[in-house]
């Protein structure tokens, strides 16, 4: 088993997502799935994901299968999901509908690999969210492998098939010598972890590390139409995201606690404020309720929330925030830091960057 302690990462690449800015459009998801998923065996995997909160995500009810690292930093092993809790992967009826000459009674229908009606999937409770009308609230939340500066999936593989690469801190698996003992799924916390059943190995995000090593940004941030994903060196004082999360500290990780110190981290939304019975606003109390965000992104999240309340209130009054220029990001370009290269200009077939 690898010890963290002994990676001696260089440099770490890291992710913000401004979460006010992302309308659920799963352009990111469709971009990572056609570019690294479309094999046997990979039917249900969704490396990137965006999932509706409040909400049980995928795998369903993620936030309560166990993993990370205990108080005294032990590694936990909790839950392997199963195929059928991360949903997806499912067949339709195309031929019926199209080709059989029953449109008009028959209908487009999923069916599991067993044949059976699905259950659950990636988006299966979205846009639902919490609260009651009128006060009803919901965000978005993209997810995907943290490239931990801790990742407990690392040390627990039994078989050294997970690394941490020292260059820029991407976690990666070498899949001929994985096997497939799913540990990795067991311990991470985020459970971004799949299984490929066709091929008997574990797999995951792996940054778009072909495209990062061409000054390409990963394609879940490239198709972004939000301009909400930033890219870059968490060291780069000069670049946005060691501003956010460091000097202006409103990008905060997610769960924290689980302890294996994630590399993509989040603006926290703002929340509308709640109605009165009269339909008049409550200036004081945020529709979304602030426990359920310190859940997510821990006690530092209402200082980041004042903190660009603070930044909206100081532009109103005919002022300027720098916080707030970074996050609009008037030019694409500011996103990414050294990965704006276009990958029709990448080497590789067609500027298709994949190995």
């Amino acid at each position: 088993m690898a010890d963290p302690a002994d990676v001696g990462v260089q440099r770490q690449v890291a992710m913000v997502f401004d979460l006010n800015k992302c309308m659920g459009c799963q352009t990111c998801s469709v971009a990572c799935k056609m570019l690294w998923t479309r094999e046997a065996g990979e039917e249900h995997q969704w490396w990137c994901t965006v999932n509706t909160q409040p909400g049980l995500g995928t795998p369903r009810q993620w936030e309560s299968m166990g993993g990370g690292y205990d108080q005294t930093g032990k590694p936990m092993l909790g839950h392997v999901p199963a195929a059928e809790e991360f949903g997806g992967g499912w067949s339709f009826n195309h031929s019926e509908v199209f080709f059989g000459g029953n449109a008009a009674s028959v209908h487009l229908a999923p069916s599991t690999a067993a044949g059976k009606e699905p259950a659950w999937g990636p988006n299966w409770d979205e846009d639902q969210g919490g609260g009651e009308y009128p006060n009803s609230y919901f965000f978005y939340l993209p997810r995907l492998c943290n490239h931990c500066t801790k990742p407990v999936c690392v040390e627990v593989c039994p078989n050294g098939a997970m690394y941490k690469r020292r260059s820029d801190g991407i976690v990666l698996r070498d899949e001929n010598a994985c096997r497939g003992a799913q540990q990795c799924m067991a311990a991470c916390p985020y459970k971004k972890i799949y299984f490929n059943h066709v091929r008997g190995v574990a797999q995951h995000c792996n940054f778009c590390f072909p495209r990062i090593e061409q000054g390409v940004a990963p394609a879940c941030a490239r198709q972004c139409p939000g301009r909400l994903a930033f890219v870059g060196m968490l060291d780069d004082e000069q670049g946005p995201i060691h501003k956010l999360v460091h000097d202006w500290q409103v990008a905060l990780p997610l769960h924290g606690e689980y302890g294996t110190e994630p590399n993509v981290f989040y603006v926290p939304p703002l929340s509308p404020y709640r109605l009165n019975a009269d339909r008049s606003i409550d200036y004081a109390a945020p529709r979304i309720p602030p426990e359920y965000l310190e859940s997510l992104f821990g006690p530092r999240v209402h200082a980041a929330i004042d903190r660009l309340r603070s930044e909206l209130g100081q532009v109103r009054a005919g002022g300027k925030s720098e916080i707030l220029d970074t996050l609009i990001v008037y030019r694409w370009q500011q996103l990414f830091g050294p990965f704006t290269k276009s990958p029709a200009d990448a080497a590789g077939a067609g500027g298709d960057v994949q190995p």
